[in-house]
């Protein structure tokens, strides 16, 4: 393919009623308040710019995009000029062409004439402007004033790994600034000086980008029309020629992108402004960590050994596939058909996730498959299937340009989902109002042109005695919308529901003290998203994963049928997913409960039709979750597993529970790109393949079903779906001999109700499908539960609070919660073999002034930190983010050992952790943990690869 040029229409489209205008001859009809420019674009008119980019909004300071228009005197900028019905354009004649010349003549006049040793060389759009005018001299000379010659020239600023900035080669368009503001919501960059002095800058007081408040978005990067500023692989390696696009594999947001190589090799990944989920933009993440897909750690023959002691010994993916299935076959034969079992992976595509769940029901023959989701949003699935029919969010990203009050809980959008909070800042910034919900001061409490309403921070546990102090004063207020809840819910349960929370015991008054918000606070919040117009609610794992998780969701499914904020734009309850298929694992059938489609495997036609499919009997009854899995291990009665692109050693609770489990196995295998820490427990490991290797489908938070396409010829040989379906059939099942990933989807699609009307061929055709896409909806569903529930009509569910059971006292004063950083990526396999090391090199802690005075602990201390589970050491920060008694840090280095401290607490109805909730002291120390010093043992003794 090409390199994919999509057309930049100069200033954004407009909706309005179409008007009818004359360009150059030619009718033309667009929306009202379209511009002059972008109509002009629409007929392949184009007219010369430099400041106008279609993402941003007309800025009209470079003079280049003059035309005329009949019965206006002069020359107005076509990109601030919006059309009117009538109106008669010239876009070129030879006054205009003079004009533009002329301009185009100041700029080059203080330009390096350097193109043929230009990075930016046949991609720069001010060679294009200067071919397009027809500059051919510069008649002002080029011995004045200047910003390029050496006793002027200011340096080349790369202090930013992935970019740099060469201010001798900017025009002052002022783009870069303006995506900083207008599409990050960072305004990190200003336009310095006056006049001749005028020039881009991170910030009067900082001396480079790498110190500035920039956070690598790459928005300004995609904005330049120059070489000024310029990512770092282009300057290395010379401009792209050809595209593929493809879906990023970091979170749930499922940015679209259009990966540019040089033949085989990647250059850089373009967000693509087609893309439904980012129109356009991207994250540090997405745009520039892709490296680690090509990192020399990375394993790509399969290995083997007989003991986790032994080095691993490199072999064929034939002996690899015999070694483990021989392992698998013994251990049934030993210990029953439930005696092994498997995980998917929420990194993988939905036909890498079905082909293993298959593989494990078929294969394996039993129902012992789980997925990384019960580690996140388990709950999710549970609390909005049982209120309102489907385990999903209700929404697209772009709903939130709709809303008026946004209720965020449990989320940091901006390190968890920063393209999905640039979205919400610029609705913020346009007026909506925001009520966060978090224990921590996230940045969305307070920053640049933004301020929440409110900051509800509750205590660590307390989320449904909050959501139950707003219900009360909802319904005690007469704020409840009695309309929609009559025509669209069951009556005898919103009944029991409004009875239980007006209670006095659930109001704000009796509740503040248990939650430590005052009570006029909750009753504010409460009223302000009540009367809002358009109320949203956002989430994420500081809802889910708790003891109350379920309990949790439902309570905020409550709140949005009591408010009728279902079924339109604007509206909604939303999970932000934070894995790249989250979603689309649990779709695809990872629970050991459900068959793909979230159908029971105790309903007979549901399991007559995946029997007759797959040409084997299937279990009626459900098989085992991970914690089961890791009980029985422990237990002697599990002895194998199958670990799809999954880290349980370091993302799981209580790490020396899970490693113990591991160990006790005959047969772990693991399918990765790394050798990562449940690889130190692995007897086979059966390399995986990057996201820019991968043919297949992610489906995002939206459930957006995005086409993943591969890029490069995958480095092991073998894709992973290929892989297990080689294990299969070396396990005595014939009935996985798919020739293409396609076909795959195929069989899901015939299988999968929701699926029904998906395909790879109608993915490539340029079909953007949000599931169900079926019969009644061909061409997919943005918004849910439109005319009614998919359950008939949403069900109102009680939930009373039950305090978590872990408990702060004298031994353990402090409560931990956990949460992402924007430049790691969860365990951080990929993140940490990027760049993105440089802005998080470790994790640290974070604790209060006060928690900090107490115990002697200063900035950049080592401390001890211990729960009654066990202990690790880490770096401290004291920072009022955290409150007092509240203390907080990331996971996403293995050598930290976070989950070395969390505890076995789970979820009542899906065992999702309760990562967010641990009883710790901290002290200081400046000696390693116990566990780190296994830890240390464990690589030294168990990531051994013999010699050949």
């Amino acid at each position: 393919m090409a390199l994919l040029k999509e057309t930049d229409f100069g200033t954004p489209a407009k909706q309005g009623a179409p008007v009818t205008l004359t360009i150059d001859g030619v009718d033309v009809t667009v929306p009202e308040g379209t511009s002059i420019m972008r109509a002009a674009s629409q007929i392949d008119r184009p007219i010369p710019k430099l400041c106008a980019t279609d993402s941003l909004d007309p800025w009209g300071s470079c003079r280049m995009c003059l035309v005329e228009v009949e019965g206006v005197k002069g020359t107005p900028a076509s990109c601030t000029t919006p059309v009117r019905a009538g109106m008669v354009v010239t876009t070129q004649n030879d006054r205009l062409a003079k004009i533009r010349k002329g301009v185009m003549e100041l700029y080059i006049s203080d330009h390096p004439l350097d193109c043929l040793t230009c990075a930016a060389n046949g991609d720069c759009e001010l060679q294009d402007m200067a071919g397009a005018v027809g500059l051919r001299e510069v008649r002002y000379g080029m011995d004045g004033a200047n910003h390029f010659e050496a006793e002027s020239r200011k340096p080349v600023d790369t202090s930013n790994p992935y970019f740099q900035f060469d201010p001798a080669k900017c025009i002052v368009c002022s783009r870069c600034v303006r995506a900083c503001e207008e599409v990050q919501g960072t305004f990190a960059l200003t336009i310095d000086g006056r006049g001749f002095a005028s020039m881009v800058s991170a910030g009067t007081q900082i001396d480079d980008f790498f110190s500035s408040e920039c956070v690598s978005c790459g928005a300004c990067v995609q904005a330049c029309p120059t070489a000024t500023l310029m990512e770092a692989s282009v300057v290395a390696k010379g401009v792209p020629t050809r595209s593929v696009e493809t879906t990023c594999a970091y979170c749930g947001v499922g940015c679209s992108f259009k990966a540019e190589l040089q033949g085989d090799q990647v250059v850089r990944m373009v967000p693509q402004k087609s893309g439904g989920a980012n129109e356009g933009h991207s994250c540090v993440k997405g745009r520039f960590a892709w490296g680690y897909a090509t990192h020399k750690d990375r394993v790509t023959t399969p290995m083997v050994r007989d003991a986790i002691t032994d080095p691993w010994r490199a072999v064929s993916w034939d002996e690899a596939i015999g070694f483990a299935a021989d392992r698998f076959k013994k251990i049934q034969a030993e210990h029953g058909k439930g005696a092994i079992g498997g995980i998917t992976s929420s990194r993988c595509t939905n036909e890498e996730v079905y082909v293993v769940q298959k593989m494990i029901r078929a294969a394996f023959g039993n129902n012992n498959v789980d997925t990384c989701a019960r580690v996140c949003h388990s709950p999710t699935g549970y609390g909005l299937k049982t209120t309102f029919g489907t385990s999903a969010g209700t929404q697209n990203f772009k709903s939130v340009e709709k809303a008026d009050v946004i209720l965020l809980i449990g989320a940091n959008p901006t390190d968890g989902h920063p393209v999905f909070a640039s979205r919400m800042k610029k609705r913020l910034r346009e007026g909506a109002q925001i009520i966060v919900l978090d224990p921590r001061r996230i940045d969305l409490v307070k920053s640049p042109h933004i301020k929440a309403a409110h900051h509800v921070q509750l205590r660590p546990g307390t989320n449904v005695a909050v959501m139950n102090a707003l219900a009360h004063t909802i319904v005690t207020e007469g704020l409840v919308d009695e309309k929609f809840v009559a025509e669209r819910c069951e009556d005898a349960d919103f009944d029991r529901w409004r009875a239980f929370v007006a209670e006095e015991r659930n109001s704000p008054e009796t509740l503040a003290e248990r939650i430590g918000v005052e009570p006029e606070t909750l009753r504010a919040a409460a009223r302000l998203f009540a009367t809002a117009g358009n109320g949203a609610i956002y989430y994420g794992l500081g809802v889910t994963e708790h003891s109350q998780g379920s309990t949790m969701v439902m309570a905020m499914a409550n709140l949005a049928m009591a408010t009728g904020n279902i079924g339109r734009e604007g509206v909604g309850v939303n999970p932000l997913r934070g894995q790249n298929n989250v979603q689309g694992s649990c779709d695809m059938g990872s629970f050991p409960h459900e068959f793909p489609g979230y159908r029971h495997v105790s309903d007979a036609a549901t399991r007559d039709l995946f029997e007759k499919a797959w040409g084997r009997p299937l279990l009626a009854e459900p098989g085992l979750r991970i914690p089961n899995m890791l009980a029985a291990a422990i237990d002697g009665t599990y002895r194998g597993i199958f670990v799809q692109g999954e880290d349980i050693a370091q993302s799981d609770p209580n790490t020396v529970h899970v490693t113990a489990a591991l160990e006790a196995m005959d047969c772990v295998v693991v399918q990765d790109l790394f050798l990562n820490e449940t690889a130190g427990y692995a007897h086979v490991f059966l390399p995986g393949t990057s996201f820019l290797e991968k043919d297949g489908t992610f489906t995002n938070a939206e459930r957006r079903i995005n086409r993943v396409r591969p890029v490069m010829k995958e480095a092991t040989g073998l894709s992973e779906w290929e892989a297990v379906s080689r294990l299969a059939a070396a396990m005595g099942y014939d009935g996985m001999t798919y020739a293409s990933a396609a076909e795959i989807m195929d069989e899901i699609a015939a299988l999968t109700p929701t699926f029904a009307g998906v395909s790879h061929a109608r993915l490539d055709s340029g079909a953007s499908l949000q599931w169900p896409v079926n019969a009644a909806a061909p061409d997919g569903t943005p918004t849910m539960h439109k005319d009614g529930f998919v359950r008939g009509k949403g069900r109102f569910m009680v939930t009373e609070y039950v305090a978590t059971d872990e408990r702060t006292n004298r031994h353990f004063p402090l409560i931990l919660t956990t949460g992402r950083i924007l430049s790691q990526y969860n365990v951080g396999a990929q993140t940490r073999r990027t760049e993105n090391g440089r802005w998080h090199a470790e994790d640290v802690l974070e604790v209060h002034p006060h928690d900090a005075e107490e115990r002697g602990i200063g900035e950049g201390d080592m401390v001890s930190i211990g729960s009654r589970i066990g202990a690790t050491v880490l770096r401290a920060t004291i920072t009022d983010r955290v409150p007092q008694g509240v203390v907080y840090t990331t996971f996403h280095h293995p050598v930290s050992g976070a989950n070395v401290i969390t505890t076995e607490f789970s979820d009542w109805a899906t065992n999702c952790p309760e990562y967010k909730v641990t009883a710790v002291q901290v002290t200081k120390s400046n000696q390693p943990s116990d566990w780190q010093e296994h830890f240390r043992d464990v690589h030294e003794r168990q990531f051994v690869v013999a010699a050949e």
